[in-house]
């Protein structure tokens, strides 16, 4: 796991700076922001924005690379999100009205996309959620800092959903399998850090994470009898600690 600090003269600037620093995409990393920018009083006690960005999935050149390996020795193998999706015959009420809506939605925020919708894969319940995955063009703006415009949109959309089917909608939203690649990025840290934490002896605190996040990892490690994980901490600096046994 790779961390970096880097500030710039806002909190965008300097995560494209660091983005650009590990090769990497949003989806490939945590963010956290440390200090916001302050332009001071007639320019003193200026500081400039500072986060902190930690790499939980590969490069973009290590990923191209690998994926010409694996091509070499499986030709007909795949990456496996997102998902294909599922015929209306196979849609229950939830992924009709969730996928009405969000085109709804989409086409009044002017945004020209397709909706697809599919079973989550990595869901512990006995009905697992419909994922409602926005593709096309120049949709990375629905996903936002660290996903925060995704965790809005679906916000929106399940408050509309459960309002007409007058009951809790059972769909979650995704923007180019956003949440389903970062979902598999996040198991293999988890497996990773429990590996760290057993060989070392010691306990591993991850970074800080949103509830759905930190979720992905307490279901993780779970069904593992050598480590125990634990929330700790409030509001955005609640963070997993792995603790082995």
């Amino acid at each position: 796991m790779e961390m970096i600090e880097v500030t710039a003269n806002s909190v965008d600037a300097a995560i494209s700076k660091g983005l650009a620093e590990l090769n990497a995409t949003p989806g490939d990393v945590m963010i956290e922001v440390l200090e916001e920018p302050n332009t001071g009083l007639f320019g003193f006690g200026a500081r400039e924005a500072r986060v902190r960005i930690v790499l939980i999935g590969r490069r973009k050149a290590e990923e191209r690379e690998e994926t010409v390996e694996e091509a070499r020795k499986e030709p007909d193998a795949q990456e496996s999100f997102p998902l294909p999706a599922v015929s209306e015959d196979e849609m229950d009420e939830d992924a009709v009205v969730g996928r009405q809506v969000l085109v709804e939605l989409l086409e009044k925020m002017r945004i020209d996309a397709q909706v697809n919708v599919h079973r989550a894969d990595d869901d512990d319940e006995e009905d697992p959620h419909w994922m409602l995955n926005v593709s096309g063009k120049h949709i990375n703006r629905l996903i936002g800092r660290r996903g925060e415009t995704l965790s809005c949109l679906q916000h929106v959309v399940r408050l509309i959903c459960s309002r007409r089917l007058e009951r809790r909608a059972n769909v979650i939203v995704d923007v180019a399998g956003y949440k389903t690649g970062r979902s598999k990025r996040l198991r293999g840290l988890a497996q990773r850090m429990a590996k760290q934490a057993v060989q070392q002896g010691r306990t591993i605190t991850l970074e800080p994470m949103h509830a759905n996040e930190r979720r992905i990892i307490h279901l993780t490690l779970r069904g593992r009898q050598d480590v125990l994980t634990r929330s700790v901490g409030e509001g955005r600096t609640r963070k997993v600690t792995i603790v082995p046994q």
